[in-house]
């Protein structure tokens, strides 16, 4: 350990490197201006951080001033998961939506023009793409996030969205290693576990990081997963076995490990994030990324004063944390190198042209098919049947298809249901009902989201059904569901160009 010229020590310097936290504000705060100062490398943002693209450039060249290769990170998926457009929706389908077309053509441009624009920002570094197979479809967290539940198109995707990212100079982190798919369990809040065996996850959940190597992915993302057959103890985020034997050695990855959020519960509230950040940069993790949740000063003292205390006491090798800290810095040379293309004014083109791909348009049997559907040219009345947005997607990102449908159809009038805290199947029936009083004579459009995870949101279809026949469904979310309805449209994603597309159809109108 050396001191440095301005006064910090490399040990201190190289904890403050591995962590990648958050911030409250759309302006840098002092205290991580200050940091930077001192040795940290990294920066995350969230939808808290951003106001509009200009707001976002002036931001970045604020962090940039006071580090010329600071590492800007942010969790921008398209689709459900948007930050830079939390506050309209995404003007991009998700990764469900480019798994339905199944062109990787167009997710190869998708994902550039996402990178494009970011760069266009100033941000370097992106939390995607999600390449977790979702097996499971009671999946509470991945969803319509993964590009689906075949291992194959879920790996040709994967290395087209880092292609196509990393092809306009943002770093793709691919996640959820080693795959996120198959649980029911939501890691914000508990620690989910996967059992299979090791050959499953090897054929299945591997496949498409193994892809996304190939590909070149410059950064991976650890799970907070209990996979027994991997590891019986340690999550996969503090596993050496996973992060070091079999990311690193088995599978020959030499980028960025980056955890997942160390503040949710799966680690919080079993290590504590102190404890947690020493033990997975121990296990082979490079990065810590910490401020979803928490971002302040203290939190990131804390975090480097617990790695330089661990370096200290003998439990974390001190070479161990300088590997982690060059390859902050290595990334950042790399995005230090790429360029930054400039802003581009041509809106949702790519965005809407995937996502009208991307539908599904049936109608229940006997109910004639999307052929004879005869177009809406009246104002109706839209029920959106809203679930309780997960964590990763947030809840102040808008969705559905009503604001969409009143722009074809001004008048347009929407209400929104939920099953509250009663049994489910009285809820949704309640739903219903008020759905229906609520409508009147107009026609009917009910909007639900995994409709196969939501048993009152079933229960308030059967009641709408029932007493008008003619109602049209949407489904934003995974269409495991059996369609029904006089036309069932699914669009594999709750992203604004997805409200669009279905609104078109239902409007009759296309190419707008």
């Amino acid at each position: 350990m050396t001191t440095l010229a301005d006064g910090t020590d490399t040990l201190t310097r190289d904890a403050l490197t591995v962590l990648q936290p958050g911030f409250t504000g759309t302006t840098a705060p002092d205290w991580l201006l200050r940091r930077l100062g001192e040795g940290l490398a990294s920066v995350g943002l969230f939808g808290r951080n951003i106001a509009s693209p200009d707001q976002l450039a002036a931001l970045t060249a604020q962090l940039r001033a006071e580090r010329d290769d600071v590492l800007v990170a942010i969790d921008e998926e398209g689709g459900d998961v948007t930050r830079l457009e939390v506050r309209s929706g995404s003007s991009v389908p998700g990764n469900h939506a480019l798994g339905a077309v199944d062109d990787v053509e167009l997710t190869q441009q998708v994902a550039h023009e996402l990178g494009r624009r970011l760069a266009a920002c100033g941000v370097n570094l992106n939390w995607a793409p999600s390449a977790d197979v979702n097996s499971d479809p009671r999946n509470p967290v991945i969803g319509v996030r993964s590009f689906g539940a075949d291992t194959e198109l879920a790996a040709r995707h994967t290395a087209a969205y880092v292609t196509g990212l990393q092809s306009a100079g943002v770093a793709a982190c691919t996640k959820h290693f080693p795959g996120h798919g198959d649980t029911a369990v939501d890691s914000h809040h508990a620690l989910p576990r996967i059992d299979v065996r090791a050959e499953v996850l090897a054929e299945r959940e591997l496949s498409p990081f193994r892809a996304a190597i190939a590909a070149g992915t410059r950064a991976v993302m650890s799970a907070h997963i209990l996979v027994p057959a991997l590891d019986p103890d340690r999550p996969a985020t503090l596993s050496r076995r996973i992060l070091t034997d079999l990311l690193r050695e088995e599978l020959g990855y030499d980028g960025l490990i980056v955890t997942d959020g160390m503040e949710m519960q799966a680690i919080a509230g079993t290590y504590g994030i102190e404890r947690g950040s020493v033990l997975a940069v121990a296990a082979g993790a490079d990065a810590i990324c910490v401020g979803g949740g928490l971002a302040d000063d203290a939190t990131v003292l804390r975090l480097r004063d617990a790695l330089v205390g661990a370096v200290r006491a003998g439990e974390l090798p001190e070479d161990r944390l300088a590997e982690a800290a060059d390859r902050v810095r290595a990334l950042a040379r790399w995005a230090g190198t790429s360029a930054h293309p400039a802003a581009n004014t041509a809106g949702t083109g790519i965005g809407l042209h995937a996502a009208r791909r991307a539908l599904t348009v049936t109608a229940a049997p006997g109910l004639g098919s999307p052929d004879t559907f005869e177009p809406l040219t009246e104002p109706p009345y839209v029920a959106a049947l809203t679930p309780v947005a997960n964590i990763a997607v947030g809840d102040e990102t808008p969705w559905g298809i009503a604001a969409e449908l009143a722009h074809l159809l001004p008048g347009t009038v929407t209400g929104s249901f939920s099953a509250g805290d009663g049994p489910e199947s009285a809820a949704g029936e309640s739903a219903g009902r008020a759905a229906l009083e609520a409508a009147g004579p107009r026609r009917i459009v009910a909007v639900v989201r995994d409709e196969h995870r939501h048993p009152w949101m079933a229960s308030a279809l059967d009641t709408l059904l029932a007493a008008r026949p003619d109602t049209v469904v949407v489904e934003m979310g995974v269409p495991q569901a059996a369609p029904r309805g006089a036309l069932h449209i699914a669009t594999h994603g709750a992203a604004r160009v997805c409200g669009r597309a279905a609104a078109e159809v239902i409007a009759g109108v296309t190419g707008l």
